[in-house]
């Protein structure tokens, strides 16, 4: 899955001629000047999956920073899209009753909030030439997922949705023959330092967790009030989950994301 974003001039609203909680963005134009991944959007690119959500009586979801794993991040959803000579186009609504999506529709209201971004999958692709004589890869057919209100574009982002994203560009760079550019490869390290960092951080929490709630079980066996399992030597210790499943799912998707480039060439 990957992520593409732009800055955008949302219409939302009253003062915008829309019904209250309602808005009308450009997830993605069709400008011919190459983003940060070299890529360009071909007019029709939308048009297979604007059919298939329609078809399917499914809502395109909208949310706040690709937020997938936690159903209070999906803040609106789309009531009708489409393609026209700008590009895909979505006009939607947010989710007044939850509090997260009254507060992303007061801070788009506010336009403190003018970046969009969505996730999808190629379907089709290929080189082109630009007017200028500059050749691109150009999107012709994709799949989307879900579109998001970011405060900054994907492409500059280290969620965990944007790095997975920038490790697949860079082993398709590689795979392609194409140089890696210094500033995705640079992005991508200082992501991978932030998960190992809070990696560490959350084994220290644990281990400290542990060795208390280990202390209160020998006191409570001790003291004859608590419970006296029968102990096998080989029988392995109980798996403690994280208290953050966040930071679980990104130094997973890193170590998916980081194994995927090396096993491409690509040593970082």
């Amino acid at each position: 899955m990957k992520i593409k974003s732009c800055p955008i001039r949302v219409k939302a609203g009253p003062e915008d001629g829309l019904e209250e909680g309602e808005f009308l963005v450009y997830p993605s134009t069709f400008t011919r000047t190459p983003d940060s991944y070299g890529d360009v959007v071909a007019k029709g690119a939308f048009i297979d999956t604007i059919a298939a959500w329609k078809e399917s009586g499914n809502v395109l979801p909208g949310l706040y920073g690709h937020r997938l794993d936690d159903p209070d991040f999906f803040v609106a959803a789309a009531l009708d899209m489409g393609e026209d000579d700008h590009g895909w186009w979505v006009k939607g609504v947010f989710d007044l009753e939850s509090p997260k999506g009254a507060q992303v529709y007061r801070l788009v209201k506010g336009r403190r909030i003018n970046q969009l971004s969505f996730a999808f999958e190629t379907l089709d692709e290929g080189s082109v030439e630009l007017e200028d004589g500059g050749k691109a890869n150009e999107l012709r057919k994709v799949n989307v997922y879900e579109f998001s209100f970011v405060p900054v574009g994907a492409n500059q982002d280290t969620s965990i949705v944007a790095v997975k994203a920038l490790a697949d560009q860079i082993a398709a760079d590689v795979k392609a023959g194409r140089a890696i550019s210094a500033k995705n490869e640079q992005v991508l390290r200082e992501a991978a330092e932030k998960v190992i960092g809070a990696a560490k951080d959350i084994e220290e929490v644990l281990s400290a967790a542990l060795a208390v709630e280990e202390e209160n079980e020998d006191q409570d066996q001790a003291s004859g009030t608590g419970p006296s399992p029968e102990k096998r030597p080989d029988q392995a210790p109980p798996v403690k989950a994280s208290p953050n499943p966040s930071v679980s799912l990104a130094a997973e998707l890193l170590l998916l994301s980081v194994t995927d480039v090396a096993e491409k060439g690509v040593l970082l």
